[in-house]
């Protein structure tokens, strides 16, 4: 080890190159030594982990040089009726934000004494946008005609990068001589970006080719990926999901402590009007926290909480209680590839019934997306009844506080 100490300093040997040379904890050892010696930090916590990280240092993080822990929580069960996903779970959720597990815990009471929550998937498809330059607006037109025209031979050409992917259909969009085509794919069980990226690069080329057009740049910023959009609110990416549950008068009072009147007068004047006024693009109380609790535990990527904190949550009044609802736009989520082969999150993951490939493909992927927005109903339906019952800031004090 001395010898790799000494060609690190002397620049014989690159970081990042340790795997090259050693195995991989041994690699992440020297790594985290060799930074705490030219910082003077102490990273000795990052040191205990659990997890084989052969696959990780491969696949999920490079120059790793150990493991940050978060904490993970359960909240639950909670009866989910769904279309893939129709059995009651646990929901894994890895936060540091005191209270709220135990808030999603109560909303998950709600939901079970209410019988469960219906949950249904509305559209699935993961998209990436490339952008185009044309020599003219004519021309411009003509590219976005030709990839309509030719949807078929683009489908072929994309689909033969991947084994489990489908082309579904491209919108194109046009800004004076800039074109964005706009592909969308079913990408089965995973979550797919790696998937709609290769298989889009080489779309987008058969295109260029044929038709003139300069390709730009693979993403456009049309797909939207990681930042919140109103297209993604709009047209959807990834599944879009709603869940909903009837919660009875008395139901209200016994868990949530106040009436359906002042539940939905919450939900309007906060999730609908406040959000309006404010610009928002998602109209819900907190379905990130819900998300991030559940991406992070389950190896999503934490950054697709952008686009699905777009949740739209709803309550209509009815004959002896209240219909509360949410509806997620854009959730992206995958039980293959990514982070979710990480020893821990594949454990979350098969505590939720889904780890790895569904039967038929596809179908452990929408369980998730079902469940994931029953956990943020849970969510929306807690805190709302928090607020209405003038009880967030106790809730805080006693558990954010210990």
């Amino acid at each position: 080890m001395d010898q790799y100490r000494s060609d690190l300093r002397e620049g014989r040997l690159k970081l990042y190159a340790l795997e090259k040379v050693l195995p991989p904890d041994d690699a992440v050892s020297l790594r985290r030594e060799y930074i705490e010696e030219e910082t003077g930090s102490d990273l000795s916590p990052l040191s205990s982990y659990s997890i084989p990280i052969d696959r990780v240092v491969a696949r999920n993080c490079e120059n790793m040089i150990g493991c940050v822990q978060i904490p993970v929580g359960v909240a639950g069960p909670v009866p989910v009726k769904g279309e893939y996903a129709d059995r009651t779970v646990w929901l894994p959720l890895a936060t540091t934000e005191g209270a709220l597990v135990a808030s999603v815990n109560r909303g998950c009471s709600a939901i079970t004494k209410a019988g469960g929550a219906e949950v249904r998937i509305l559209r699935d498809g993961m998209t990436r946008a490339p952008v185009f330059a044309a020599r003219s607006v004519a021309h411009a037109h003509e590219v976005a005609a030709f990839a309509e025209d030719h949807l078929m031979e683009i489908q072929e050409i994309a689909e033969s990068t991947t084994s489990h992917g489908e082309l579904i259909g491209l919108v194109p969009y046009i800004v004076g001589t800039s074109v964005f085509l706009r592909f969308e794919f079913d990408t089965k069980d995973a979550m797919g970006m790696n998937m709609v990226t290769i298989a889009s690069q080489k779309a987008a080329d058969y295109i260029a080719e044929e038709t003139g057009a300069r390709l730009v740049a693979l993403s456009g910023n049309m797909c939207t990926d990681k930042k919140p959009a109103a297209i993604n609110l709009v047209e959807g990416r990834g599944k879009t999901v709603t869940a909903g549950v009837f919660l009875p008068d008395a139901l209200c009072r016994d868990v949530f402590k106040c009436n359906a009147a002042s539940l939905a007068e919450v939900n309007m004047r906060k999730n609908l009007v406040g959000s309006a006024r404010a610009g928002a693009l998602g109209f819900n109380a907190h379905a990130a926290n819900i998300l991030a609790a559940l991406y992070i535990a389950c190896g999503q990527d934490p950054a697709h909480v952008v686009e699905g904190s777009s949740c739209i949550t709803t309550a209509d009044p009815m004959d002896g209680g209240i219909y509360v609802a949410v509806t997620l736009p854009a959730v992206q989520v995958g039980t293959v590839g990514g982070g979710t082969g990480i020893a821990t999150q594949a454990a979350c993951l098969s505590l939720l019934g889904v780890a790895g490939s569904g039967d038929p493909p596809g179908a452990h992927a929408k369980a998730f997306a079902e469940i994931v927005a029953a956990g943020v109903l849970a969510g929306e339906l807690s805190l709302l009844g928090a607020l209405a019952a003038q009880h967030l800031a106790r809730a805080h004090k006693e558990l954010g506080r210990g």
